[in-house]
């Protein structure tokens, strides 16, 4: 992509009426657009970062037998009502709206009914389990008080999963190949090293503790307790010490942080398939409830979240797992970069070419607020003739390479992302 071609522009200054260091960097760096409170846009940047984000997960879910779907948004009220949760005394975040006919509509936050009402044209016998289905999909939740930009929104994708066993053992073999499988995510996306497996109550979701995935964050809602040696934490809301004493936890041994919740898995037992009839023949011939899970994480709340997580007082810095380009070509004279921007381009390398006519320091500010993980450099004074300077945007080092050695570079991460 040319830059004088993207209809998007930075930002000198953070917008007022955004407090996270997030959503002010990436609406500065034109990644994203406030419609209001809780709703944003994803511009071209933005929607490149997440859709890699998604590829990711996918990618490592794939790995461990998921099966994507999509499924609608609106939903069924009486579906809901079997499980209790259409009322609003026990769900109080719901969006509903009414058909022309006056028919009365949820608007989803969630899919455990559906997806389950959905399985009973499909499991009805134990050779038709285990099965593992997710989908990305947009949710909508009346939050209260949305804030912290794209980290807490009312309308936001989320990657939800649904497992589907016959048995306790069963479910526990999956959810613990999930959960490892959201440890290789959290590293894919670079924030591995501060995110917890950690210990919290269910909501509504389910009865009993679950699993989150807590990112170490000044800008968190969440206090944990972690124990490093362990790398297990425990939320605040389930800090007691019948807890700590069932998981071989100390006090002492544990260190208080604020954190942001990127992901949870939930198991979810019988409840579902009991109030929604998902049962299925056992090889002896008995009709038994299918033993279900949840396993769910928002995109773009990991988006933000890498964001305050990495970022340096010049701007972003994105892993090169998700960023929007592996490297930024910026000319310092007009037309320096042409050439070698058409032969990065015909080689698969990822490119955002800065070919706008501005000055030199406008186009270095803008490059690192936009955080590509590469710059290159042309049609200044290098000090190495023929060569070109790379600078690394995470650590600021910089090297003279030759074009055939810039295009291994970045090539051999293109493979990375794309594999």
């Amino acid at each position: 992509m040319r830059q004088s071609q993207l209809f998007t522009k930075t930002r000198r200054e953070a917008p007022s009426d955004e407090v996270a260091k997030s959503a002010q960097l990436l609406v500065r760096g034109g990644f994203i657009h406030k419609e209001m409170a809780g709703v944003y846009d994803y511009l071209p940047l933005g929607l490149r970062v997440l859709k890699n984000i998604m590829q990711v997960i996918r990618e490592e879910v794939n790995k461990i037998g998921g099966q994507e779907i999509l499924m609608t948004t609106l939903q069924d009220k009486e579906v809901w009502e079997k499980s209790g949760r259409w009322d609003e005394s026990v769900v109080d975040i719901w969006f509903k709206t009414k058909l022309a006919n006056g028919t009365e509509l949820g608007v989803a936050n969630t899919h455990e009914e559906p997806l389950t009402a959905l399985l009973r044209e499909h499991i009805s016998s134990h050779k038709d389990l285990p099965k593992y289905i997710y989908q990305f999909q947009n949710k909508f939740r009346n939050e209260l008080r949305a804030k912290s930009g794209i980290m807490r929104t009312r309308e936001f994708i989320m990657k939800d999963m649904y497992s589907f066993s016959r048995n306790e053992e069963e479910f526990k073999e999956f959810y613990e190949k999930s959960a490892e499988a959201y440890g290789e995510i959290f590293k894919r996306l670079g924030i591995g090293a501060q995110t917890y497996r950690t210990l919290a109550a269910g909501g509504s979701f389910t009865s009993g503790l679950t699993d989150e995935f807590q990112t170490i964050c000044d800008a968190g809602e969440d206090t944990i307790y972690i124990d490093e040696e362990k790398k297990l934490a425990v939320n605040k809301e389930v800090y007691t010490d019948d807890v700590l004493k069932e998981h071989g936890l100390k006090k002492e041994n544990m260190k208080e942080a604020r954190a942001v919740e990127v992901g949870n898995i939930f198991p979810l037992g019988s409840k579902y398939s009991e109030a929604l009839g998902l049962l299925y023949k056992d090889e002896d011939g008995s009709s038994k409830p299918v033993i279900m899970g949840s396993y769910g994480i928002g995109p773009g709340r990991v988006m933000g979240t890498i964001v305050e997580t990495l970022a340096d007082d010049k701007g972003i810095i994105w892993p090169e797992e998700i960023a929007p380009f592996l490297l930024h070509l910026v000319a310092l004279k007009e037309g320096a970069g042409d050439e070698l921007y058409e032969e990065l381009v015909n080689v698969g390398v990822e490119t955002l070419y800065d070919d706008r006519t501005v000055n030199a320091g406008e186009k270095f500010a803008d490059s690192d607020l936009i955080g590509i993980p590469y710059r290159a450099i042309v049609g200044g004074k290098n000090r190495e003739e023929g060569k070109i300077e790379v600078v690394k945007r995470s650590t600021g080092e910089t090297e003279f390479k030759s074009k055939e050695e810039l295009i291994a570079l970045c090539g051999r991460t293109t493979i990375r992302r794309s594999s």
